[in-house]
């Protein structure tokens, strides 16, 4: 089966085209191309989340470990066009004396990656560098964020179902001491795109991105900016978003709670 091309796949997952029916088709069949388009679509959606995110954190030693293993991965991988080659190469006639072989060059095993091996460190630190608070959620173990960490409890709000959304989705909010959003959330509906979650100010209705959330139940962790104010950002939203490389609110709330102390 013929795969599509990796870069039209990031066209896809940023929203800059569309796909045309025989992708469709392809993608409906084809898992190793959906996956790698889910994959991409979570990358874009990450960055777009954490655009208006400031003075964030350094990242932590061990993301940039990961990044340097992705690099050595890719250093490590063969040249497919290297081996087609030497496959279709014609069998040299053998002689008593076999060349000795050339002396090891060191900068030829610098080769030039492949385009999608290249991408894939790129995506990776993208993701490490731009969304930085979300590192509870897509750390390099992917671990589960603790569901309920022994934290002083600055304000709290439980989430209730928003608009149109089943009476059944709930969740709550807790804002730790130490600068951090803890959400816990319960029977979202499926969406296409991603859940994101933002503090707004009632007044005026302005907004901020705190972060994504990744399952539509369970728990997260995110980092809020250094000295926001609670009392003006007090109403906690969980958004439906699309992969649309908009970074602005889609209007589609699903959950909100009021924070209080």
């Amino acid at each position: 089966m013929q795969h599509l091309d990796h870069d039209r796949l990031v066209f896809l997952a940023l929203g800059e085209s569309e796909a045309d029916h025989g992708e469709t088709d392809h993608l409906g069949a084809c898992a190793t191309c959906r996956g790698e388009l889910e994959n991409l679509q979570h990358v874009a959606g990450l960055g777009a989340a954490t655009q208006t995110l400031r003075d964030l954190p350094d990242p932590p030693e061990h993301i940039w470990q990961g990044i340097d293993a992705e690099i050595n991965a890719a250093e490590e991988l063969p040249s497919l066009t290297g081996a087609r080659r030497q496959r279709s190469a014609p069998t040299e006639p053998a002689t008593d004396s076999p060349a000795a072989p050339p002396p090891a060059d060191d900068s030829r095993r610098r080769r030039r990656w492949p385009r999608w091996a290249t991408t894939v460190v790129t995506a990776t630190a993208a993701a490490a560098l731009g969304v930085v608070g979300t590192l509870a959620v897509l750390d390099v173990g992917r671990r589960e964020p603790d569901p309920a960490p022994q934290q002083i409890v600055l304000a709290s709000a439980p989430l209730t179902a928003y608009g149109q959304t089943p009476k059944d989705a709930n969740g709550d909010a807790r804002v730790f001491v130490d600068g951090r959003l803890h959400l816990h959330v319960a029977n979202l509906p499926d969406v296409p795109g991603y859940y994101e979650v933002w503090l707004i100010n009632p007044r005026n209705m302005e907004m901020f991105s705190v972060g994504v959330l990744r399952d539509r139940s369970g728990d997260a962790l995110l980092p809020l900016p250094p000295n926001v104010d609670l009392e003006a950002y007090s109403v906690v939203d969980v958004s439906a978003e699309q992969y649309d490389n908009k970074p602005a609110h889609s209007g589609d709330s699903l959950l909100r709670g009021t924070l209080t102390g």
